[in-house]
């Protein structure tokens, strides 16, 4: 089993993303993401429109990462790749696939 570890502060969002995954752990914060990668998360899951993240993504090694944001904002999503972010997605995409991705 996947174990997740989300910073997701939307609570639509958020909603959708412990739907698809129930045992998902939530972070308060970007800061929190590298323990919870540190603590046995398979898996990293980050709205990148929130401020911090991008920070985060370099310290998380070597955990897989999925990252979300705006289709509009493609520097902030190019800008995730760079940092390191595995899979970077549009909200849109990321939503659409949001079973497959979290499996």
């Amino acid at each position: 089993m996947t174990r997740i570890a989300a910073y997701v502060p939307d609570l639509m969002d958020r909603s959708k993303v412990a739907g698809a995954a129930p045992r998902a752990t939530f972070v308060s914060s970007p800061a929190d993401l590298p323990a919870a990668a540190a603590a046995g998360a398979d898996l990293v899951v980050v709205d990148l429109s929130r401020p911090g993240v991008l920070d985060a993504l370099a310290q998380l090694g070597a955990v897989r990462t999925i990252g979300f944001g705006s289709h509009l904002d493609r520097e902030l999503l190019a800008a995730a790749a760079a940092a390191g972010c595995d899979e970077v997605l549009p909200r849109s995409k990321f939503f659409a696939a949001l079973q497959e991705l979290l499996a």
